[in-house]
């Protein structure tokens, strides 16, 4: 069989994994469950890499692959990176294997070429930047220990804090205080304060009030609008330290731009992290990203064979 690639795109509630032989062709596809090693732990976590990997495999007709690229979250760190390569080139997939955030595998979906820099912000916030010969750029991701601001979750917080403060005086006005309880059926921030305390509302759904700060800052809130802004300064700051890191700067360079607030391309939003690219990164080249991120794992895993152009474009043809 021809040299061929097992790509793997696993997030936090999801996995999409794919067969693509070197000249790009697809022989096998198929999604599993989420990768939460931090969670379950490794063992675990790779045991639903599995069962994904097996259906790939058997719809493509093979036992084992030239090459793994696993793009992973919460492989955050390069020491989380080595041991979850450990991992799977023990469950021989592949006869190589590497791993990577999964922030990389939608920069490579983005650009044409292994060189850019990437910010997704969907319920958190990264960034990864690389260039052809290798060389990469990158956070650890881990919150607010490491620097971090900013994603779903984090707006939801902070969409509260203020909401509960002009509630009870220790802040100024915003009509995210009266939308955020709506959102739950809910009359007030006390009543809503009390139900996510008790958990009468799961914790998991606070990501949910991330799109009512979206509508509330369009419909005009100062507050809502000012953490949008915030937003706006954080992704460019990220995207501005990456390309400078890469001494990318001052070159033509795309800056992708994914994940689900990202690509749900919010107009003051979008309009702001376009401007403020403009003034700081002016050579740089703003896209939001289409193709699904197991193409960038994919196409990660042609670089490291050395594949003909031509294959990207098979690939890209796909599942266009």
């Amino acid at each position: 069989m021809t040299d061929s690639v097992l790509a793997v795109d696993a997030g936090n509630s999801k996995t999409d994994v794919a067969v693509v032989t070197a000249e790009g062709e697809v022989l096998g596809t198929a999604r599993g469950g989420g990768f939460r090693p931090p969670a379950v732990g490794v063992p675990t976590a790779v045991d639903t890499l599995a069962e994904a990997v097996g259906t790939a495999f058997a719809e493509a007709g093979v036992s084992s692959v030239t090459h793994v690229s696993a793009c992973l979250a919460n492989a955050d760190l390069p020491v989380e990176e080595e041991r979850l390569a450990a991992a799977l080139h023990a469950r021989a997939w592949g006869g190589t294997v590497d791993v990577r955030n999964d922030t990389f595998a939608v920069l490579r979906a983005g650009v044409a070429e292994p060189r850019g820099v990437a910010v997704v912000c969907g319920a958190g916030i990264n960034c990864v930047g690389m260039r052809p010969d290798g060389r990469t750029a990158r956070f650890p991701a881990l919150g607010r220990i490491s620097g971090d601001w900013g994603g779903g979750w984090g707006l939801a917080e902070e969409a509260l804090w203020h909401a509960a403060r002009a509630e009870d005086g220790r802040g100024g006005p915003t009509a995210l205080a009266r939308a955020l309880p709506a959102h739950f059926g809910l009359p007030s921030m006390p009543a809503l304060i009390e139900a996510l305390h008790l958990e009468h509302i799961a914790a998991a759904r606070r990501h949910e009030l991330a799109p009512v700060l979206f509508a509330t800052a369009d419909a005009g809130d100062p507050v809502a609008r000012r953490l949008v802004d915030r937003l706006a300064d954080e992704v460019v700051t990220m995207a501005t330290v990456a390309l400078t890191r890469l001494d990318l700067l001052a070159e033509e360079t795309p800056v992708v731009l994914g994940g689900s607030i990202l690509a749900a391309r919010h107009p003051q939003l979008d309009k702001a992290v376009r401007n403020l690219l403009s003034s700081r990164a002016p050579k740089a080249v703003p896209t939001v990203v289409t193709a699904p991120p197991v193409v960038g794992a994919a196409l990660l895993g042609l670089d490291t064979l050395n594949a003909p152009p031509r294959a990207e474009e098979k690939l890209r043809a796909h599942y266009a």
